[in-house]
């Protein structure tokens, strides 16, 4: 809908028998030094467990309590739900039958509706006209249904309306109307709606200015689950100045929410903010999971990085045919990468082999 948003990116496999199993884990993701890895934390000493066996401690309040374990727990009654508050409000037929799937269903009993002027009814057969479900798909008729339950107030169809007036394919183009109905929307509290007017005051207002105004349009859109929103709000927090403090902590909390959303952008971001130590602690191995989650799901960017992790040893153990087989997967999608291509031309020629034939075996997860 929008101009995409313009900010910088801060940019375990086990060893697949390379014969390097001793071969402790190492540190920078830049430069590329061999730093040592921190030592983790010395093992702890649990002792013997005694709640299990004869000695249990004395319950007479002169020792502390350790707690229930699982075996007195075994058995036990739960405790009872609370009781399921009654439903009091309009059964929507329509709008169950399109949830159980019978569109058709759906259809015959909103379009009545529809045609009296419910707004509800009137967006439910624009997503069945639009997406083509039990009907044949018309987009027009779509954009129709979706422009009257606009006028009358329902937030999902002014999103929906004010992108169809944005693209003017259905409708005559309407920049002025179709930004006035996205803040609508988006005050009425649609989460998409939030999140596209922001990209649209980024759009309007370069710079920093701009990136101010959206941040309270894509806080809201962010808590509301939309990972394109909590991904620009990571990189508000980090890279602008004069942010309260207290927001900028939660910086990597939204970055790691859209990456667990599946967002590869974000999960290529954390994965180098965790490894180099942006917003929060070092975490090699994190970083290194993230990456390869990232190249997994077909990032060429990550495929790359993820490559260095392992020629390096940051994060995991050094394996070279998975660095040269991500090596080879980035560099088919045009990523050309000088130190790693050296890097390639060194191994011998059973490693190279056994790299490219992961790599033609390789399959987007």
């Amino acid at each position: 809908m929008a101009a995409a948003l313009a900010l910088p990116a801060h940019a375990q496999q086990q060893n697949a028998g390379t014969g390097d199993a001793g071969v402790e884990k190492r540190g920078r993701i830049t430069p590329f030094n061999g730093a040592a890895m921190p030592e983790g934390a010395a093992a702890t000493d649990k002792g013997d467990d005694k709640s299990a066996g004869g000695n249990k401690k004395p319950a007479d309040g002169t020792v502390p309590s350790s707690g229930v374990n699982v075996f007195d727990r075994m058995g036990a009654e739960l405790p009872a739900l609370p009781a399921e508050k009654p439903f009091t409000g309009k059964v929507d037929d329509a709008y169950g039958a399109f949830q159980r799937g019978y569109y058709l269903t759906a259809m015959d009993l909103a379009l009545p509706r529809a045609q009296l002027g419910d707004p509800a009814a009137q967006t439910l057969i624009a997503e069945i006209l639009q997406q083509g479900l039990g009907v044949v798909r018309d987009p027009k008729q779509a954009a129709f249904w979706y422009g009257q339950a606009a006028e009358k107030g329902d937030p999902a169809a002014m999103f929906k309306y004010a992108l169809i007036l944005m693209e003017g394919r259905y409708v005559k183009r309407d920049r002025k109307k179709s930004e006035e109905l996205m803040k609508k929307a988006a005050d009425l509290g649609n989460g998409s709606a939030q999140f596209n007017y922001g990209q649209t005051l980024v759009a309007d207002n370069p710079g920093p200015k701009g990136l101010k105004l959206a941040m309270p349009y894509y806080e809201k859109s962010a808590e509301q689950g939309i990972a394109d929103a909590q991904y620009a709000l990571s990189q508000i927090l980090v890279n602008v100045d004069g942010i309260e403090e207290s927001k900028r902590a939660r910086a990597r909390e939204w970055l790691i929410r859209a990456a667990r959303a599946g967002y590869d952008t974000a999960q290529l971001d954390i994965a180098i903010w965790m490894i180099e130590g942006i917003a929060g602690d070092r975490n090699l191995e994190e970083g290194f999971g993230w990456m390869r989650r990232a190249a997994e799901g077909g990032n060429v960017v990550a495929q790359n990085r993820l490559s260095h992790l392992y020629v390096n040893a940051i994060g995991t153990r050094p394996n070279p045919v998975e660095a040269a087989k991500w090596y080879v997967l980035s560099r088919r999608a045009g990523l050309k990468d000088d130190a790693l291509e050296d890097f390639y031309l060194g191994l011998n020629e059973e490693q190279q082999k056994q790299a490219l034939s992961a790599a033609n075996k390789y399959r987007r997860s």
